[in-house]
């Protein structure tokens, strides 16, 4: 735009002559009546930039401003549909998205005249396969047994299954798609914290009930624990594991709010709060302040359900806080059955843009530790571990399950399983495929029959290319996927297995007290079972002694 006077506002000056100069001769010359109307309505739009205060560029550039906005609206859908690579994640790549559609309506997903990737840049991962290939295993038997010793009702699981996202977070129909094709793969679905929905219930699917800060579902009046009302949900057959949320990947430590305009008259009974009235998850938990706590809250949630598994979801953040659980559950002998480390590269909705790229640890670091620190206190045998992340294919399953997962959740995957396009919408309430919005009229277009078929699918045919990878890799069943099994290219001449790369302590290491990782020894003394606050002598690594000496002379 030029930036004289008169080619600002050219435009509405010609409209505005236009629309005048054509008035007296309206009645003889109909056909100029389309063009004054179109003069006529810029004409106000042009006025009207002119008297607002809103946007500079309107009032600089009437008419014209307002192409700056039109193509802002639209500028995502013009990147995802014209200008997107192939592998442009963002989040998920055009190929990651086509994978699943493919694998959700059982169409073929084989590709042609050899790979895209560029096998010679750092970062680029394989397996290895073996030179004596074994028969391929039978998908289904891919199930692990989650249940400590502590456990009366273990549950045998899938090792891949629908990760956590609440009734109000997706729509009635998404959830019911999502459960019923739990129930046809007989694999879990993950209630995500907004307790369990009469959509969850309807077509019978196995549960995971997800407690979060807010206790939704079994709370009282103020937002406490219930436990009459915990017990009285969690005892149903239809719920197989309880999974005490402390932290989420999108927004670790943040909470939420669900506005009271959105908090429908079904959201308010399946969450036990108010219609109308803002629905709060705090940040933290009122029924636990300590690690120790936190394992007493296991143990009685454990206890109220009938010796149901229950665990505990986290994205990893101080380190010394998950080994101040570890202590803990050395100093009471109380276990979780599970673990689910979120990573922060997970997220279905909306969360603050700072939480999203700069808070909480990805997937791999955050699970290796957990893995670590279990193993070096020879309790990994009685702790399963389930990992979420990004997770949509094959490879990503096999990726996790070699460094320390026992079994794998998804969310995004099994959202576009139903229909998802990665609008980036499902905070607005305007989500185009009926998939991430409470508007009737928007979720009617997602068909429950057709999508839950299509659920059913993406898991059946994801853990069957599972299968082919392991039988390839000389393997039976998804448990014997180790560190050496995979590899990563550090630089364009040379490659190390995860093995080589990660460090993997010995079992019993933390407790022989000769530990020879420098960042665990230091973790391990930092951390405390009665609080999860470091050892004050431990802070930063520095030694007690100096930590006392820098009080002493530190300026007042």
């Amino acid at each position: 735009m030029n930036d004289s006077l008169p080619s600002r506002y050219a435009c509405l000056a010609l409209c505005l002559v236009f629309t005048l100069a054509s008035i007296p001769f309206l009645i003889q010359h109909s056909w100029l009546w389309p063009f004054t109307l179109v003069t006529a309505l810029l004409s106000l739009v042009g006025l009207n930039d002119l008297r607002q205060s809103h946007h500079a560029v309107r009032r600089n550039y009437p008419i014209l401003g307002n192409i700056r906005y039109l193509i802002e609206t639209i500028r995502p859908e013009i990147r995802q549909y014209l200008i997107e690579g192939d592998d442009d994640k963002l989040p998920f790549s055009r190929a990651q998205r086509s994978l699943v559609y493919a694998r959700a309506k059982n169409e073929s997903a084989e590709k042609a005249f050899g790979t895209l990737n560029d096998v010679y840049k750092p970062g680029f991962e394989f397996i290895s396969h073996s030179m004596l290939p074994v028969p391929q295993a039978d998908p289904a038997s891919f199930r692990i047994r989650i249940g400590g010793p502590q456990c009366t009702q273990p549950y045998s699981a899938s090792i891949f299954n629908i990760s956590a996202m609440s009734f109000g977070a997706l729509s009635a129909n998404a959830i019911a798609a999502l459960n019923k094709g739990a129930r046809l793969g007989r694999f879990a679905h993950d209630t995500g914290e907004g307790s369990i929905s009469p959509y969850h219930r309807e077509h019978g699917g196995d549960l995971i009930w997800e407690i979060g800060s807010g206790y939704f579902g079994c709370r009282t009046e103020d937002g406490r624990f219930d436990p009459e009302r915990f017990a009285e949900q969690a005892r149903d057959g239809q719920v197989k594991m309880i999974e005490i949320k402390l932290s989420q990947g999108a927004k670790p430590g943040h909470g939420g709010i669900l506005p009271g305009h959105k908090v429908s008259a079904e959201i308010a009974a399946t969450r036990g709060v108010r219609e109308g009235q803002d629905c709060v998850s705090p940040a933290a938990h009122s029924a636990f302040r300590t690690p120790l706590e936190l394992l007493q809250f296991v143990a009685r949630l454990r206890e109220l359900s009938g010796g149901k598994p229950v665990g505990f979801k986290f994205c990893l953040g101080h380190p010394w806080e998950f080994m101040g659980i570890a202590k803990a559950m050395l100093a009471t002998g109380i276990t979780p059955d599970f673990i689910v480390v979120d990573g922060k590269e997970g997220g279905t909705g909306a969360a603050p843009r700072e939480f999203s790229d700069n808070m909480g640890m990805p997937l791999r670091d955050g699970l290796m530790f957990v893995h670590n620190t279990l193993v070096g206190l020879n309790l990994r045998e009685r702790v399963r571990i389930g990992a979420a992340g990004k997770i949509v294919s094959a490879f990503d399953i096999a990726s996790v399950l070699a460094i320390g997962a026992d079994w794998v959740n998804s969310a995004r995957g099994f959202m576009f399983a139903i229909g998802c396009i990665q609008s980036q919408s499902c905070h607005t309430n305007k989500c185009p495929t009926g998939v991430a919005t409470q508007d009737p009229l928007r979720q009617r277009a997602l068909v429950v029959p057709e999508k839950a078929e299509r659920v059913a699918s993406f898991h059946r045919n994801t853990l069957h290319a599972l299968a082919e990878m392991l039988a390839a890799a000389g393997l039976d069943h998804p448990s014997e996927l180790k560190p050496k099994h995979l590899a990563r290219r550090i630089s364009p001449s040379e490659i190390s297995l995860f093995s080589q790369l990660h460090a993997f302590l010995k079992p019993g290491e933390l407790l022989s007290g000769s530990i020879d990782n420098a960042f665990y020894a230091r973790m391990w003394r930092m951390a405390r079972g009665d609080s999860f606050a470091p050892q004050m002598g431990e802070v930063e690594g520095v030694p007690a002694a100096n930590v006392a000496r820098h009080k002493e002379t530190a300026p007042a």
